[in-house]
């Protein structure tokens, strides 16, 4: 078993797959604690919910993206976590946290990277007119949604969806797809092998 830490900004839609397949006992997990950026998130009354344990950390009380990081690993680490989620977390993180957990630090983006990184993939997916969408699973690292990917789900777009209507289609699959990963994670299957000559690192997940 593993111990996440989870941190978002918004409604927690992904948490709760992460409670749900532990619940189910499809994920060998524990949310260990939820700590958010805004103390509206509606994801910590999920969390409040789950007896997990929250955190609000207001990143505008620190001077920069560095501190405000340093308090989250604080509260991480005071909390034995081994992976990070980033699950709809609206913040850019820093080697601060990075460093502190090495190659286990994960994101959801909604889009198949490299595709559409940013904050606005749904509207850029559509403005660009694809056939297909989805989202993907990957290591963070210093860059904008540039990770090693880890996994990908796929979605149709069809020739009336606006943004609200793929954004619905792509968060159905992220709810399967994230915990998938997180389980391959809690069974030590992930490995990252670091990219030679200026290389991208490689991801290896054992079968």
């Amino acid at each position: 078993m593993i111990k996440l830490g989870v941190l978002i900004s918004g409604s927690g839609t992904n948490l709760q797959a992460i409670f749900d397949s532990i619940e189910k006992k499809t994920l060998d997990a524990e949310v260990a604690v939820v700590i958010s950026n805004k103390a509206e998130a509606v994801g910590l009354e999920r969390a409040k919910k789950a007896a997990v344990p929250t955190h609000f950390v207001d990143h505008k009380k620190f001077a920069d993206r560095a501190s405000f990081d340093s308090a989250v690993v604080d509260v991480l680490r005071d909390h034995k976590v081994d992976w990070v989620v980033l699950a709809g977390f609206m913040r850019i993180v820093t080697p601060m946290l990075l460093d502190s957990f090495p190659n286990r630090v994960v994101n959801i983006h909604p889009s198949l990277l490299p595709a559409f990184p940013g904050a606005h993939a749904h509207r850029d997916a559509i403005a660009y007119g694809v056939k297909i969408s989805g989202c993907t699973v990957h290591l963070v690292d210093a860059g904008t949604d540039t990770g090693p990917i880890l996994a990908q789900a796929v979605v149709p777009v069809s020739e009336g969806d606006d943004e609200a209507s793929l954004a619905q289609k792509v968060l159905y699959v992220e709810h399967q797809l994230l915990p998938r990963v997180l389980q391959q994670a809690a069974e030590g299957r992930i490995s990252v092998e670091p990219g030679k000559d200026g290389e991208r690192a490689r991801v290896r997940i054992r079968a």
